[in-house]
């Protein structure tokens, strides 16, 4: 198994080793260029994706062609567009590689596979997308609730690599401000 994927999972589930070499099965490498698009909108996205290093953008774009980042997803997490692999329909996001990225990918049929086959696998994968939930609506509440440099303090305070590892546009778009008023807030910092 993957030593990235072990140390992800090794704090919630213990594996023997014939179970190790199922997970090592199921998930496949792949390498994704700098902003390769892995899922298009109106396609299905048909395998989640674990980060090993690298990061991944789940963005909309409207009519305007403008793009708007729903999720991001770093090392050591796994994401995907789940409307659309769990329902299987179209997607209206779209997902890209910010920049080169190792990943490991894991079908629908295969995620089901080890639901299946391993003992608190399903209970593991509930608890991540809990968290991931989480993530997700203290950032929905704060870009409703929360002014633009409060925004910027909270994600400074909270998770700072996206600050330092990611292209001002999308650090500005995952707040919900324009870049100018991102250079600002950096300036005063």
């Amino acid at each position: 198994m993957h030593p990235a994927l072990k140390k992800h999972l090794v704090e919630s589930i213990s594996l023997t080793p014939e179970q190790e070499e199922l997970v090592n099965s199921c998930f496949k490498p792949k390498i994704a260029r700098r902003n390769e698009i892995l899922v298009r909108k109106g396609s299905i996205a048909r395998h989640l994706y674990f980060v090993v290093k690298g990061c991944l953008r789940v963005f909309l774009t409207n009519e305007d062609g403008k793009e708007s980042t729903r999720f991001l997803i770093f090392d050591g997490h796994l994401g995907t567009a789940f409307p659309s692999f769990i329902l299987k329909k179209p997607s209206s996001a779209a997902i890209q590689s910010l920049g080169s990225s190792e990943l490991l990918t894991l079908s629908y049929a295969d995620r089901q596979t080890l639901f299946n086959k391993i003992p608190g696998w399903e209970s593991v994968y509930r608890l991540q997308l809990e968290q991931e939930y989480i993530t997700s609506i203290q950032r929905i509440e704060s870009l409703i609730t929360m002014d633009a440099k409060s925004r910027y303090k909270t994600l400074l305070r909270d998770q700072p690599q996206l600050i330092q590892r990611l292209p001002a546009r999308i650090v500005a778009d995952y707040l919900g401000i324009s870049q100018e008023t991102l250079s600002r807030l950096k300036s005063k910092r």
